[in-house]
């Protein structure tokens, strides 16, 4: 068993307390990402999983077994979890497959059965004929299968990844990651993958963690969390999110609902149980605005227009004031000029939950 509970955990060092309360129940096998900017403490979580911190309150269980609270403590190396390090940690004086080896090597297996484990776990990284290379020989892309070959031979069932892919280009990075989901699928580890990066997020994890200043502010499917944002600071986050005022929100039932945004009617999703109400707070995303007839929609002004090769991103000042800014995505081909008046609508948008 590889499921991993994360009840109600605290960690402080000194006076500062870098994470309050935070609660995760994550699935045997099921690929987890922790977003959030750079401080939020997502670190700090993954070295507690690790083993590398102490625990200030709360338990983690994986399998079922306790390794950590304020009176119990298990070492790392007796968690059965594989880290892989942003810096890849591995020794430099050795070969590919003696780094491989090494933590067979301190658990005692014979050296038979540890030949033909690295021989294999080299090969399904596809490393195989760098075996005898040291790391100073490698590409960074080579150097994380290294640690990810490291992990497939001892077997863990549970795999930490703390930011792999923050020091590779970006080309090397979307090799990666697709060298990740492989991983994934071939292992079928629990993985627990932390990250700033939401790209990376949304393309590899089941579940994504967000974030802030030391707490879980959603923990949803990539999917959910883009189009369903549990608060403004997630819906600001994701996506390029933006959050407006509405008025006269009226629900219209299965998750339906329209107001009035900026003067013009707006069609909105919503939760089952959304009231009527005379102000509400709105998510979308650029991909959600559109242009429409001027009879039909807001008027505004392009302040900038940049071509994305697949679509053009245009800024706008928006609104009977025309001051309210918003950006657009509008699908090649495509023209505009800085100066030209255009219309828009919103064509999607998500009522913000009232609570949050």
């Amino acid at each position: 068993m590889s499921d991993i509970r994360i009840d109600t955990l605290g960690k402080r060092f000194g006076n500062t307390q870098v994470l309050h309360d935070v609660s995760l129940a994550i699935n045997e096998g099921e690929f987890v990402a922790v977003l959030g900017p750079s401080g939020c403490g997502k670190t700090t979580l993954l070295r507690c999983l690790a083993g590398f911190e102490r625990l200030s309150a709360g338990t983690i269980a994986v399998g079922g077994r306790t390794v950590s609270s304020p009176g119990r403590h298990t070492p790392p190396e007796d968690r059965g979890i594989g880290v892989v390090f942003q810096n890849y940690a591995l020794w430099p004086h050795m070969t590919v497959a003696q780094n491989v080896a090494y933590g067979l090597k301190i658990a005692g297996l014979a050296k038979a059965e540890r030949a033909a484990r690295v021989a294999k776990v080299l090969d399904t990284v596809e490393l195989g004929p760098l075996a005898d290379r040291r790391p100073a020989d490698l590409s960074g892309g080579q150097r994380q299968r290294v640690a990810l070959a490291r992990c497939l031979a001892m077997q863990s069932r549970v795999v930490l990844l703390d930011e792999p892919l923050a020091n590779l280009d970006v080309h090397l990075r979307a090799a990666l990651e697709e060298e990740f989901a492989r991983f994934h699928a071939q292992s079928r580890a629990t993985m627990f993958y932390i990250t700033h990066d939401q790209s990376e997020a949304l393309a590899l994890a089941d579940r994504i963690a967000v974030m802030d200043k030391g707490r879980i502010l959603q923990f949803a499917a990539p999917r959910a969390l883009y189009s369903e944002p549990a608060d403004e600071t997630v819906a600001n986050f994701i996506g390029e999110g933006r959050v407006i005022d509405v008025r006269s929100l009226e629900p219209m039932g299965a998750g339906r609902a329209r107001a009035e945004l900026l003067g013009r009617n707006a069609p909105l999703r919503c939760r089952p149980d959304q009231r009527a109400q005379p102000r509400a707070r709105v998510s979308f995303h650029p991909g959600d605005l559109h242009l429409v007839p001027e009879a039909e929609g807001i008027p505004a002004h392009v302040i900038r227009a940049s071509y994305r090769g697949a679509f053009l991103r245009a800024e706008v000042m928006a609104g009977p004031r025309a001051d309210i800014p918003f950006t657009l995505n509008i699908p090649a081909p495509a023209s505009l000029t800085q100066g030209q008046r255009i219309t828009i609508a919103l064509r999607d948008g998500w009522v913000l939950p009232a609570a949050a």
